[in-house]
């Protein structure tokens, strides 16, 4: 072999290596019985030089994600959905949804405007649903407020869903509402008292304010230990969703500590497909 032909190996050797840590396209499937929980925020360009360029996700790219789950026989619910599905599977003496095919619960995190101006739009179209994870007082700028890594506003100075757009948005029958705290408050942060506030408040003012039932909840950060879990819990959600990444096997024992399957604004149509099939992207998920 040439010196030429073995650095084209070495080079061929290590451009796969990295496309396999970069993709883990090895993971096997998790059996499709098992419904995927999509986590998005939002649904517009990227920000020139934005730090959280992750959390948005082109309106092209969403509408090429909402025809491919069409395309490949995936049924959109709500998460609120679950609960019924899950008795069907207990019924039968599963873990997860025994009959329906593939079924997939898209979810929106903390409330920006785009998703009534932009993902709203696309749903519509592709016949898909979601449920909307609304922090109740989000004009606050708790992106400063709250975590320290988002100390720089670039969240808080998103808009946020006005009213009447949330009103608009679950009088259409495409979304449904969850909670995510009065303030987006960093749960683990707090007392009990303050955190039964942030959980069982913020829940009472969603359902007051848009006269709908209120049975999942988002924890925001996806940062949470178990008195948050139990404060969920007590306050009457059915689901509550993490920020972990993968897909739950068991709905009834993960049932407040759901994974989800990151969608990210940098992933293309194969990362996307692969998030489906596995819940995760990459060897670090």
């Amino acid at each position: 072999m040439s010196g030429f032909a073995g650095w084209a190996l070495l080079a061929a050797g290590v451009a796969f290596a990295a496309f396999c840590w970069r993709f883990a396209w090895w993971r096997r499937t998790v059996p499709y019985r098992h419904p995927r929980i999509l986590m998005y925020h939002m649904v517009a360009p990227a920000l020139p030089g934005g730090r959280f360029n992750k959390l948005r996700v082109h309106p092209a790219a969403f509408e090429r994600q909402l025809r491919y789950l069409v395309a490949h026989g995936w049924r959109f619910v709500f998460l609120s959905e679950l609960s019924a599905l899950s008795k069907e599977a207990g019924a039968k003496g599963g873990n997860g949804i025994e009959q329906g095919g593939k079924t997939v619960a898209l979810t929106f995190d903390d409330g920006y405007r785009d998703n009534f101006l932009a993902a709203h739009p696309l749903l519509v179209k592709y016949g898909a649903k979601a449920t909307l994870f609304l922090v109740a007082e989000r004009w606050r700028d708790w992106s400063t407020a709250k975590n320290p890594r988002h100390a720089d506003g670039e969240l808080g100075r998103e808009a946020k869903l006005a009213d009447a757009d949330v009103r608009a948005m679950l009088a259409s029958g495409v979304w449904e509402l969850g909670a995510h705290t009065r303030t987006h408050a960093l749960l683990p942060s707090l007392d009990a008292a303050d955190r039964r506030r942030e959980i069982a408040e913020g829940k009472a003012e969603l359902e007051g304010g848009f006269d709908t039932p209120v049975v999942s909840f988002a924890y925001p950060f996806g940062i949470y230990g178990r008195a948050d879990a139990e404060t969920v819990a007590a306050a009457g959600y059915r689901w509550a969703v993490t920020t972990d990444p993968g897909i739950s096997r068991d709905l009834a024992a993960e049932a407040h500590a759901l994974k989800r399957i990151k969608v990210s604004g940098k992933d293309g149509t194969f990362a996307f497909a692969l998030r489906l099939r596995t819940g995760k992207r990459g060897a670090r998920g």
